[in-house]
């Protein structure tokens, strides 16, 4: 007995600048308020672990990095896929915890909590990177250089700690 699955395929939406731009802007608006609230006050007196990068490189990657990640959860959205809501809400609490990240190591100087911080970020793109490359391909390529950025990240945030205790 065949039995015949009633799935409904969503058709893909046409281009829409105005989204793309919602996506980008409040990607890269996320990311610059947390950097101000979060702020860098004494970075540079902190004793650095090697392969600490230059600090005027961060903003330049984090940039291009948000970039990125909008333009993805852009053509997530685009996509009109079933699933792509509920990747887009997992997208949107990883950017609550990007948010949060530069106030718990820069202003509150938590290094620890900030490093199991990022431990839990990377886990959620992780999560999020299965569900784009599922529904989009482009935007799980895209999203795959600030994956391995934030565990660079990682990499520095424990060396930062471990060398200014």
């Amino acid at each position: 007995m065949n039995i015949i699955m009633n799935s409904t395929v969503l058709p893909r939406r046409y281009f829409q600048f105005k989204a793309l731009l919602f996506f980008t802007l409040l990607t890269l608006g996320v990311g610059l308020f947390g950097g101000l609230v979060g702020g860098a006050s004494r970075f540079d007196e902190l004793e650095k672990p090697p392969l600490t990068c230059s600090t005027s490189i961060f903003p330049f990657v984090w940039t291009i990095l948000y970039i990125f990640m909008g333009v993805s959860a852009y053509l997530v959205w685009n996509a009109n896929d079933i699933d792509g809501g509920r990747v887009l809400r997992l997208y949107f609490v990883q950017m609550l915890f990007n948010f949060l990240w530069p106030l718990i190591f820069f202003k509150l100087q938590w290094r620890l909590v900030a490093f199991f911080w990022l431990i839990i970020l990377i886990a959620l793109v992780s999560l999020i990177l299965t569900g784009f490359k599922y529904i989009r391909k482009i935007a799980y390529w895209l999203t795959i250089p600030y994956f391995f950025w934030l565990i660079y990240l990682a990499y520095l945030n424990l060396g930062f700690y471990l060398l200014n205790r």
